[in-house]
């Protein structure tokens, strides 16, 4: 089985296929919709064979479908049929969940996703827990307000740099997690990694979206893969999603 991966993101939509080395984007916009994203990765993956379709989302999904429109994209994403404009059987999943779930070996894991918001993960023991950590309240706005990308671009690196220490050390506190990764495009700007942390690679999201269909490719290169409403894998703990 060939898996076409798509990684949405607020300032590019990146894509790569079952047997392609290269990944290939193209540019994303604030009014960017669904069906705009679709034409698109068909344009752009229009030479490659593919029979399932992974999409990581920014923003909350639920059964298989977004249940908002993401902050930093157009509209007419919520019940937008995505397997009857590909013609493909399609799982959706958040785009930090997807990225976490390629990046996660074991025990209480925290994905944080520096980009353009803050996409944030637990997984505790294979169990995936897609969050919404960035909307919550820090100082005089929101933790995604100060890390994101409009962070970054408001206060400068080095404040910027502070600000990620201490947002990880509120979380790290609250959540008690094993391992931290810090994943998503911004993550490469920081000079040195809070403590107890490890570089994630966006590469890893793509890795997440192959694992989804891994239950009904009968590869035995990786664990195999079920999401909605469990993700089993054989090498390693079990992991499911509640809210893939």
């Amino acid at each position: 089985m060939n898996v076409l991966v798509i990684d949405v993101g607020g300032t590019h939509v990146k894509i790569l296929a079952t047997g392609q080395t290269e990944k290939r984007e193209f540019d994303s916009a604030p009014k960017m919709t669904a069906q705009q994203m679709v034409s698109g990765v068909r344009r752009l993956a229009d030479e490659w064979s593919y029979d399932v379709v992974s999409i990581g989302y920014p923003g909350p999904v639920l059964h298989n479908r977004p249940v908002a429109d993401p902050k930093n994209l157009g509209r007419g994403w919520m019940g937008f049929d995505f397997r009857k404009a590909f013609g493909r059987p399609v799982k959706v999943i958040n785009d930090a969940a997807m990225q976490a779930l390629g990046s996660y070996k074991k025990g209480k894991m925290l994905f944080l996703g520096l980009g353009t918001g803050l996409g944030s993960t637990l997984i505790v023991d294979g169990i995936v827990e897609p969050m919404e950590l960035g909307h919550l309240p820090y100082k005089k706005a929101t933790y995604e307000d100060y890390v994101g990308l409009r962070g970054l671009d408001r206060l400068g690196k080095k404040r910027w740099r502070k600000h990620v220490f201490d947002v990880v050390a509120r979380l790290v506190a609250a959540l008690e997690p094993d391992d931290i990764v810090l994943g998503g495009g911004n993550a490469k700007i920081l000079k040195e990694l809070p403590p107890g942390c490890r570089l994630g690679d966006n590469t890893n999201a793509f890795r997440g979206g192959f694992l989804m269909w891994k239950d009904a490719s009968g590869s035995s290169q990786s664990p195999a893969v079920q999401l909605g409403p469990a993700v089993a894998t054989k090498s390693r703990p079990s992991v499911s999603s509640k809210r893939s």
